[in-house]
């Protein structure tokens, strides 16, 4: 349980603090932290905060953005809701930037509580309401309670609040669980409910979305395996993708090893098996039990929903996975499963489209959706090799084949990928030198190192992609004839992003990405809209994690914060620019520029002390520098 100070020794704290201007002993170092945040936001303990209930419109859009959170935590609400009836309280769920979206409990102290605002559709984030439980929870990560006058605000002394934040198991922040009560009245238990109960939901939020991919479920106790308690880590191939807090905390690790730690880096074991238990020894020294499970991936969904798009295994060191999913529409969902069809059926294909429309992706999809899912699946960008050293790269060496060539000498990509998928993307730009190889290979099924050495058999099944016009090239003699037909045995041509609804490829990827509560404004979805996407997916997929850094969590992102590349193709009938600025715009403007400066150029920190969002001090401070 979190210590909390007497009664007294806060109300003196109060006076050391809030009167005096001193740092006040004995006070939780969170408490105090929160009230410096406020008093830097220039928030006045003995004013009343300014709290503006949205409206039942946006608060029903907010449960729809939600709905998966809500529907996860419902077993807890409900069972939490028995006990704050019992305790005069309230059990509280919100979205990552305190907005409440679920309250049920005591009615009698539901109608206390919302005489201070604590309801549905109201933030509670503490750059709204100073500080308490759910906002405190929220900025320091971790779960806090808050009683009677350790909240900022004197209005707000009535309430004793303890919550912890619920993390996806991507790390991002997607919410708090609360319990409220009146601060007259003991709350001994609330923390440890909350903690629970957040463990509950955070252990459900494995059950989907994890496809194909191995799950691996550990504890130092054995008996603790398959509760909320026990550790879980999802890995792609071998990389790292996805863990709930219990396994970073056994591991020592945290949100930072998702997508940079391989199953390799955090054990001394090389692999588990299907199935039975085993022990392993954690690189920090942790003896655990574990189990691993993996399940068969499942189709293509009809509906872009965060987590559900089936990923393949990742390949080797040679060619790690693309940073971007793209979004394809149920003319290429249709594409991808007769590519499937045809691939297990030994069919080589060739996918086209331009740079960024997600040929990777497309090709990682059949692997992931075919016969061979638990197999390696291998990808080579042949126009990322550099000539010298794709032949090698490719076939293999034997020891001393050339000048550097490791004593052990090397497999091969080819033979990397036996048994498995390879995915030769950018097969237009292979030397036309190697072209002849890889034919042979084809034709006889069996690779032959550099150095000489037996023909080692291959069974791979063979995915090609190219932005660039093959049958062109064999015209000119810069891609063999025999080699492309042997290739493109059927073709898919993957749509640029513009001949897409753009509309539904905008939500279904923002809505993949850890957002915290952020919502698109009107006028930057007008200027995504009518965006040409040259860089297709890929350039989207910037731009909006360009905009994720550039906000605050819970923000609403305005087209001011888009590259000028995009926001420069809004629509003709968007709002009109700003006028020129006025006595007062200049005075803020300064103010703002002094503040940058007193914080060595820290926006965040500049942000913080004026009380104002980053987004704004970006447009308003640092738009007109120069």
């Amino acid at each position: 349980m979190e210590l909390t100070a007497p009664h007294a020794d806060v109300m003196r704290a109060r006076q050391e603090f809030f009167d005096r201007g001193a740092v006040p002993e004995g006070l939780p170092p969170e408490i105090l932290r929160s009230w410096r945040r406020c008093a830097e936001r220039g928030f006045d303990s003995h004013a009343d905060p300014r709290i503006e209930p949205i409206g039942q419109s946006e608060l029903r859009d907010f449960h729809e953005r939600n709905d998966e959170l809500i529907r996860l935590s419902r077993p807890e609400l409900e069972a939490l809701a028995t006990e704050a009836r019992d305790t005069a309280s309230l059990v509280i769920l919100t979205d990552g930037a305190g907005l409440v979206l679920d309250a049920s409990g005591d009615p009698g102290f539901a109608g206390k509580a919302a005489g201070v605002a604590l309801r549905r559709g109201v933030k509670w984030a503490e750059a709204s309401t100073g500080t308490n439980a759910i906002g405190a929870a929220l900025v320091e990560r971790r779960p806090i309670e808050v009683r009677g006058s350790e909240h900022f605000f004197d209005s707000h002394r009535i309430l004793t609040c303890a919550a912890a934040p619920i993390f996806d198991p991507r790390g991002a922040l997607v919410g708090a669980l609360d319990l409220s009560g009146h601060a007259a009245i003991p709350q001994l238990h609330s923390l440890s409910l909350i903690r629970h109960g957040v463990d509950q939901i955070e252990h459900r939020m494995f059950a989907h979305g994890f496809d194909g991919r191995d799950v691996v479920r550990l504890h130092a106790d054995p008996e603790l395996i398959g509760t909320s308690q026990e550790g879980v880590l999802v890995f792609e191939g071998a990389r790292l993708v996805a863990a709930n807090r219990h396994a970073l905390k056994l591991l020592d690790l945290d949100w930072n090893a998702l997508g940079s730690r391989s199953f390799g880096d955090l054990f001394d074991a090389g692999r588990l098996a299907l199935g039975g238990e085993s022990r392993l020894r954690g690189r920090s020294g942790v003896l655990v039990h574990a189990t691993l499970t993996r399940s068969a991936p499942r189709a293509w969904p009809s509906k872009a929903v965060p987590g559900d798009a089936p990923r393949a295994q990742a390949a080797p060191a040679a060619s790690s996975a693309p940073a971007f999913e793209a979004v394809f529409d149920a003319a290429v969902e249709a594409s991808l499963k007769r590519a499937v069809r045809l691939v297990d059926g030994d069919v080589p294909i060739l996918i086209q489209g331009e740079t960024g429309c997600g040929k990777e992706m497309f090709a990682r999809a059949v692997h992931a959706l075919g016969a061979r899912a638990s197999k390696p699946f291998v990808a080579v960008n042949c126009a990322a090799l550099p000539e010298g050293l794709i032949e090698a790269e490719l076939f293999g060496y034997e020891h001393g084949a050339f000048t550097g060539a490791r004593r052990s000498g090397s497999k091969g990509l080819l033979r990397e990928a036996d048994g498995g998928v390879l995915f030769l993307d950018e097969i237009g730009d292979m030397p036309v030198a190697l072209q002849a190889r890889l034919l042979r290979v084809v034709q006889d099924r069996a690779v032959t190192p550099l150095g000489g050495g037996k023909p080692a058999p291959l069974d791979i099944r063979l995915v090609c992609a190219t932005h660039r016009d093959i049958r062109r090239l064999t015209s000119s003699d810069a891609f063999r004839s025999d080699l492309y037909f042997r290739l493109a045995q059927f073709t898919f041509a993957l749509p640029p992003l513009r001949d897409l609804d753009r509309t539904a490829v905008i939500d279904a990827v923002w809505a993949r990405l850890p957002r915290e509560g952020r919502r698109l404004g009107r006028d930057a979805l007008a200027a995504l809209r009518a965006h040409d996407w040259p860089g297709n997916h890929r350039e989207l997929v910037g731009v909006l994690k360009a905009l994720l850094a550039l906000s605050e969590p819970g923000e609403t992102v305005t087209a001011e914060l888009l590259p000028s590349s995009v926001s420069c193709a809004a629509p003709a009938d968007s709002d009109p620019p700003a006028a020129p600025a006025s006595g007062l715009d200049a005075l803020a403007r300064d103010a703002m520029r002094s503040a940058l400066d007193a914080c060595g150029g820290n926006v965040s920190a500049a942000a913080r002390r004026l009380g104002v969002s980053r987004s704004t001090l970006y447009r308003r401070a640092l738009g007109g520098r120069g």
